[in-house]
């Protein structure tokens, strides 16, 4: 099992099928668990992949329309039924209070969990972690909505023959790491020395838009993209007077933003098959998928400095 990948719990845009359950996406990274537009449904497919509610960390909703966000009563209430204790802290655009307080308070039950608010008002920072730090940015949709990105802190690895040369090893190498700088034999050595900067990972979710500035913004040179394709390129004019992306559309915002893996997503009820989805996306990029209900995508690892 990896650390970090993307479970996908449904990947229907406006209503479910009999393959497709409403959206939901769950993005494991390390001791993270970040819930994405948990449409109807999303709690019972939780079931199906094994997570369970002690497994939500984080809740980020695009925007309130039903399909992202009608899942959120089943899965606060859920939290407190299994009375997961830590804090689940909830993103959502602040123009929409009313609807997040209104499916906060759905139904009655012993409200027991521990949900902390974050109305987002504008772009940018939502928190920083010790790991990575999660923003957002407004999209082109027909309501307020935003899309996110999760960015692993950039660090230095240490390569063991410029250790070797400046004559580190055992504890102070360690000291090294915590401290950033080090007296040896008389000589001051850095980090910088012994290492190269190193990016991190990174992680974005683009859900009903249209291409825009922000969405490349976005998915500027992420490992994983999520992002929605509602549309093939033949209702490419329905896509756009819906505030929707097709299939190329998608494409082409990955390849620009230099993206390593595509997942398509957030389907419309007319199409059965999806393979057209990966065949028109292909001729753009070469690394994507079009998301199942329940499949498991890797975040692609970095290539180490050897």
């Amino acid at each position: 099992m990896s650390n970090r990948e993307l479970i996908v719990l449904g990947t229907a845009s406006q209503v479910p099928t009999r393959h497709r359950n409403h959206n939901a996406y769950f993005l494991r990274w390390e001791d993270e668990g970040i819930l994405f537009d948990p449409g109807e449904g999303t709690q019972r497919q939780m079931l199906h992949a094994g997570l369970s509610a002690s497994h939500v960390t984080r809740i980020c909703i695009t925007h309130f329309h039903g399909d992202h966000a009608l899942g959120l009563p089943g899965i606060i209430q859920r939290l407190s039924l299994d009375t997961v204790s830590h804090c689940v802290e909830v993103y959502y655009p602040a123009s929409g209070q009313a609807y997040f307080e209104r499916l906060r308070h759905a139904t009655i039950f012993a409200d027991k969990a521990t949900i902390a608010p974050r109305p987002i008002t504008e772009d940018g920072r939502l928190v920083e972690t010790k790991g990575f730090t999660l923003s957002a940015a407004r999209l082109e949709h027909s309501v307020d909505t935003f899309g996110f990105r999760l960015e692993e802190h950039a660090r230095v690895q240490l390569i063991a023959s410029r250790l070797q040369e400046h004559g580190l090893s055992g504890p102070i190498v360690g000291e090294l790491q915590r401290k950033g700088v080090v007296e040896v034999g008389g000589r001051t050595v850095r980090l910088e020395d012994v290492g190269e900067k190193r990016e991190g990972q990174a992680f974005a979710f683009i859900m009903d838009t249209r291409p825009c500035a922000n969405a490349a913004r976005l998915a500027e040179g992420v490992d994983l993209l999520v992002c929605e394709s509602t549309y093939l390129e033949s209702e490419h004019q329905e896509a756009h007077d819906h505030f929707h992306m097709t299939a190329k559309q998608a494409a082409e915002l990955a390849r620009d933003a230099k993206v390593r893996r595509l997942a398509l997503a957030h389907f419309s009820q007319r199409y059965e098959d999806t393979d057209a989805f990966v065949r028109e996306a292909r001729t753009v990029v070469e690394d994507v998928v079009a998301v199942r209900d329940l499949d498991h995508v890797e975040v692609p690892k970095r290539v180490r400095v050897s």
